[in-house]
């Protein structure tokens, strides 16, 4: 049985951010660091017209960069210059600009692929082993950790387990840990479009009565798009021919960026806002989409859960207590729940505002976003929840 301090299951974007911010500390104190996951990484980065993307918030650049990792990230980070908001029909309209708020950029559109290339290059093989492909089918709780049963009939014994599996983590049920599931009743409708102009970094939230859309920056002149409608209906747009699909896009969208000239495969998400009960056991975390999965529409939920990673990695780092310690965990929820609540609740109450065509609701966020372009402390404020920053300092 192969014996670890640490197991993190589930090797992507969240977990192997994990492995990074513990890499150097793990190093110093003789750690072990265990990455499962059903994927084979590593294979090379290939760029792809449908590759998917993430959002990164300019607060998770500042992470990055203090991980040594941005430089590389940076190569094809496509930067949000400015973020253009609007309801379909109303004259009101808010404009967020990086001069304004006095950052190089308010985020960055990074290709998945890419991201998971530079972080999975940045792992030292003698502190952070690979089990892939492999899957976790069984976690058992031990007086000294967690002993887990992969796909191979293999096991692992390890003093901390970091469940960063997904959103549908099926080890998370397993373990009876209970989720709070509130469901949107809509889909989102994921795919990369061109347009006949140079984005020049702008990124566009637009609000229908049909539901929220984002048009988000990426390289090689190409916009990622989320399109958020009712269940039924995004399973019709998923249907199209692809000139139809760009028919009824530009339709929603308009002519910003003149004509919509290419679609590429298109992804459907039915989408919920879930959270996870408990977050931490003795000897156990759970990370990522497993802890809270959000609406992507505010772009909010990667972000939180990179700040999730690197909470939790500074109180592993600085605790003198072994490794799985429940009160050491505790205090890391407890310091994150402020983070978590606000970022959730901002991101659900934009969601339900502007997802809805009910007029009082509409009238009302058509204020909102006049007020919001008005008044330059709402406007700070909104600018700064939407970089990732809350409270913290530039």
């Amino acid at each position: 049985m192969q014996q670890v301090e640490l197991a993190i299951v589930g090797g992507g974007l969240v977990g192997a951010s994990l492995a990074l911010a513990l890499q150097d500390g793990a190093r110093a104190r003789g750690w072990r660091i265990a990455l499962i996951e059903p994927f084979t990484p590593g294979a090379g980065y290939q760029p792809s017209y449908d590759a998917r993307s993430t959002a990164l918030s300019y607060g998770t650049r500042q992470i990055y960069q203090q991980l040594g990792l941005w430089q590389q990230i940076g190569q094809r980070a496509e930067p949000i210059m400015q973020i253009h908001v609007s309801d379909r029909g109303r004259f009101a309209a808010a404009r967020l600009s990086a001069q304004d708020e006095g950052v190089p950029a308010l985020g960055y559109v990074v290709e998945n692929a890419w991201l998971g290339e530079c972080l999975w290059r940045a792992l030292d093989p003698q502190v952070v082993s690979w089990r892939s492909p492999a899957e976790v089918i069984h976690m058992q709780a031990t007086d000294a950790g967690y002993r887990l049963t992969l796909n191979d009939q293999s096991s692992l014994q390890c003093e901390l387990a970091i469940l960063a599996d997904g959103g549908r983590s099926g080890l998370r049920e397993q373990l009876g840990i209970g989720v709070t599931h509130t469901p949107y009743g809509q889909s989102a409708l994921i795919a990369n479009v061109s347009p006949e102009y140079g984005h020049n970094g702008q990124a566009f939230e637009r609000f229908t009565e049909q539901g929220p859309m984002a048009l988000l920056p990426l390289a090689d002149n190409r916009c990622a798009l989320v399109w958020t409608r009712a269940s039924n209906d995004a399973e019709r747009l998923l249907a199209l021919d692809d000139g139809a699909f760009l028919d009824e896009l530009q339709q929603a969208f308009g002519y910003r960026l003149g004509a919509l000239r290419q679609v590429g495969k298109r992804h459907l998400y039915p989408l919920a806002l879930i959270e996870a009960q408990e977050q931490v056991r003795p000897h156990l975390v759970v990370l990522g989409n497993a802890a809270h999965s959000l609406h992507p529409i505010a772009g909010q939920g990667y972000n939180l859960s990179l700040r999730d990673t690197q909470a939790l990695a500074q109180i592993l780092l600085g605790s003198a207590a072994p490794l799985g310690d429940f009160a050491t965990l505790q205090r890391y929820v407890q310091n994150q729940q402020s983070d978590q609540q606000l970022t959730v609740g901002f991101s659900d109450r934009v969601t339900r505002l502007f997802g809805s065509g009910e007029p009082l609701l509409a009238a009302g966020r058509n204020l909102g976003l006049l007020g919001l372009d008005l008044l330059p402390p709402a406007k700070r404020w909104f600018a700064r929840q939407a970089m990732g920053l809350g409270t913290r300092p530039l």
